[in-house]
């Protein structure tokens, strides 16, 4: 009785540190968003959440703008930001030229003039007071290893290309002009379906701050579920593999640039096509380009299905141009796996399901026949939607054979792909698996 007594003195004790530890951390985050509020509100060195007065200052002094986007909680990029916040040495002569503007979350964003990769957390855009974007700053191609592809170095030279361009302005506005992207889906993102009751076009700081506001990647998870409703022809390569990363194609940009190909991957399409290290990209079908989100945006406007990319190169003291033509199909080269809203796309077509590569050596082997497929279940949800996969009787460790009688995807992305242009909403999938040497045959229902 006594050591009854005493154990359950100990599993509430251990429950209210785990409470503590937890109000702690939701403090942490809610501190977080109000105490960058007060601090960049006090130094007055930035607009704060106010995009129009920052068009209105560079208005009257005739400066660029310069636009930073963060989503606070998010620590990806964090050191780059408190670098740029605090006026780091090699940039503050040239934030000084630049009218700033701070935006935290996304309520209200004018999503026709703000295009951007939505699963960073931090981007950086470049305005003209009328609104010509001269550059994007900003990407990532991993979860949290942001300094292969940005860095503070590149941040200010892309600067300086920035203070080039508006120094020519207007008479280079028509260069400038395939730098403004389509029309949005919706407006702003409270108006999607999947945020429209949960959010309202303002962070709430009087109220729950962090709980009020829409992340930047909560943009492309309301993106992709409504292509998913929508969609007549299957899921589209472009909202599936977004802002395509040049090291697709074989191109390495040293971060510490604006523009300089630190690395060809050998017999890459960039390779076969001529580029060299150390060219430097100076425009791509015709857009200036300052930095790899440059890059991107331009790759992002090339169909799924394939086109060509004109570059002009400056290698030594010459400038010469280039062609490559990407095929059809060139996006799924395109690992989204690091994505955040990756989930979303698991939650529809994986049951909750995290895949990974299987090592070579690991490869599982079944009645003598090589199996061509690589993955492993790494992680299975646990609740609601993301739990469909353990409710059809999936379990971590298990070996996949083949999905729809399909044996050779190498990989996640190219399973989520297929599921989702050949899959409908309530399609239940065979899959073979291989748990513990014995084979399997399970069923795995596809979701909206």
């Amino acid at each position: 009785m006594i050591l009854k007594k005493l154990i359950h003195h100990i599993l509430v004790f251990i429950c209210f540190l785990l409470t503590g530890l937890n109000c702690a951390e939701a403090q942490t985050r809610e501190q977080k968003v109000r105490e960058d509020k007060k601090r960049i509100e006090a130094s007055g060195y930035w607009y704060y959440n106010d995009l129009e007065k920052g068009i209105k200052q560079a208005a009257a002094e005739n400066k660029p703008l310069m636009v930073v986007l963060r989503c606070l909680p998010c620590e990806e990029c964090v050191k780059l930001d408190d670098e740029l916040v605090e006026s780091d040495p090699r940039v503050k002569p040239l934030l000084d030229q630049f009218v700033r503007v701070r935006i935290v979350g996304t309520n209200g964003l004018d999503l026709s003039l703000f295009q951007f990769d939505y699963d960073q957390s931090f981007a950086v855009f470049f305005l003209n007071a009328d609104k010509t974007i001269y550059c994007r700053y900003g990407t990532r191609s991993h979860r949290t290893n942001w300094s292969d592809d940005v860095s503070i170095e590149g941040l200010g030279k892309a600067m300086e290309g920035v203070l080039e361009l508006h120094k020519q302005f207007p008479s280079n506005r028509d260069l400038l002009k395939a730098k403004t992207g389509f029309r949005p889906l919706f407006p702003t993102p409270e108006q999607f379906p999947l945020l429209k009751d949960k959010y309202s076009s303002r962070i709430e700081y009087e109220g729950k701050v962090v709980q009020s506001c829409i992340h930047c990647h909560q943009i492309g998870d309301a993106i992709r579920q409504e292509t998913r409703r929508n969609m007549k022809n299957g899921f589209p390569d472009e909202v599936l593999f977004p802002y395509p990363h040049p090291k697709t194609f074989g191109i390495i940009i040293d971060p510490s640039s604006s523009g300089i190909i630190k690395e060809i991957v050998a017999s890459s399409l960039a390779d076969k096509a001529g580029f060299k290290k150390s060219d430097k990209i100076l425009r791509m079908n015709s857009q200036p380009i300052l930095s790899i989100a440059d890059v991107q945006w331009v790759l992002n406007s090339i169909s799924g299905r394939g086109g060509k990319v004109d570059f002009l190169l400056q290698r030594g003291k010459e400038n010469i141009a280039l062609s490559m033509e990407l095929e059809n199909g060139w996006r799924v080269q395109e690992d989204i796996s690091w994505r955040v809203s990756t989930w979303g796309l698991r939650r529809m077509v994986l049951g909750g399901m995290v895949l990974e590569n299987i090592p070579q050596e690991e490869k599982v082997k079944q009645a003598g026949q090589k199996n061509e497929t690589q993955l492993r279940v790494k992680h299975v949800g646990q609740f609601g939607p993301h739990a469909a996969a353990k409710n059809a009787g999936f379990q971590q460790g298990d070996f996949v054979l083949s999905f729809d009688g399909k044996s050779d995807f190498q990989n996640e992305s190219e399973l989520i792909r297929y599921a989702l242009q050949n899959k409908k909403v309530g399609d239940r999938v065979p899959v073979k698996v291989i748990r513990n040497s014995k084979a399997l045959d399970l069923q795995l229902p596809i979701q909206e």
